[in-house]
């Protein structure tokens, strides 16, 4: 049995799965909608890591149809332990796709101009290769969490963001929770959107640490420049503890968020859960996609 699963907690899992497989489906087939249900891989990331191929099967038979990768091996332009052609021959077997990658650029925050490139370059190949349409950075280091950091990084934003526009990418930024923290009045999040150039530098909003870091809804925030988010990551906020939590066990009201959020630029969303497993990571997955397809697809077809 793979993963060193109990037989009894393999057998909850597996039937949780297939009910979440079985659900019917609350608007148009796939093949009619105009996204995919998207899934960030870190949330299954320690399965992921133990057996890349079976997880994908199994985050398939719950209903992703669309992933984000996270990370890539530099030494031979891979993914989870596999080459990135190889990683692309097995989402194509599966009939599954990636759409955008979360890359490591925070390693490259002090990095001379030219390693810099360089990185990007081997982003460009890896995402290609997968198909990806958006090269996303992530996250930003701790040091570098004011406005002086935030300036520094707008300016890389720019240029990274030409050089992938430029190889017929797109680019974008993730956010976190700490870039709307105040400074005298300013936040990190206001100067990244007012000192990027937004055709070279989307946004990838990150709805939980809107919710968890500020008195906003992030309907709010795409309203003013719905075309700049391109991108959106859903997952939940505990009631009591606000970590993260299963879609549905939380307390943020995304029937009104997604009810009112324009997606005149949206191209793409992932559903997210980093950490906080009721039991595991594959069943809040399975859990998630039960409560987002019964309540939210709906809103996303």
């Amino acid at each position: 049995m793979s993963n060193n699963i109990p037989r009894r907690q393999f057998v909850k899992q597996s039937a949780a799965l297939t009910a979440a497989a079985m659900i019917p489906w609350s608007c148009m087939p796939a093949s009619a909608r105009t996204y995919k249900i998207g899934l960030q891989l870190f949330s299954v990331r320690d399965f992921m890591e133990k057996d890349p191929i079976n997880t994908l099967q199994r985050v398939k038979a719950m209903g992703y149809e669309d992933f984000e990768t996270y990370g890539l091996d530099l030494s031979n332009i891979g993914y989870y332990g596999m080459q990135a052609k190889e990683f692309r021959n097995v989402l194509d077997d599966m009939g599954l796709s990636t759409s955008s990658g979360h890359y490591d650029f925070a390693s490259y925050f002090n990095a001379s101009e030219h390693e810099l490139q360089n990185f990007v370059d081997q982003c460009i190949t890896g995402a290609k290769i997968l198909g990806q349409k958006h090269i996303t950075w992530p996250f930003v280091p701790e040091e570098h969490r004011n406005m002086e950091g935030y300036k520094m990084m707008a300016e890389k934003l720019n240029r990274i963001g030409e050089q992938v526009n430029e190889s017929g990418l797109g680019f974008a930024y993730h956010n976190h929770g700490y870039e709307f923290t105040d400074h005298n009045g300013d936040h990190g999040f206001a100067l990244i959107l007012r000192e990027t150039d937004p055709e070279l530098v989307k946004m990838q909003l990150d709805m939980y640490w809107v919710a968890h870091n500020t008195n906003e809804s992030p309907a709010d925030i795409i309203a003013r420049d719905p075309k700049r988010f391109v991108m959106w990551h859903i997952k939940d906020m505990d009631k009591e503890t606000r970590d993260y939590t299963e879609m549905g066990n939380g307390s943020i009201d995304y029937h009104s968020i997604l009810q009112h959020a324009s997606q005149e630029g949206l191209e793409n969303y992932f559903i997210e859960q980093g950490g906080n497993y009721a039991v595991n990571s594959l069943q809040s997955a399975a859990d998630s996609m039960i409560y987002f397809k019964n309540e939210l697809l709906t809103y996303l077809i």
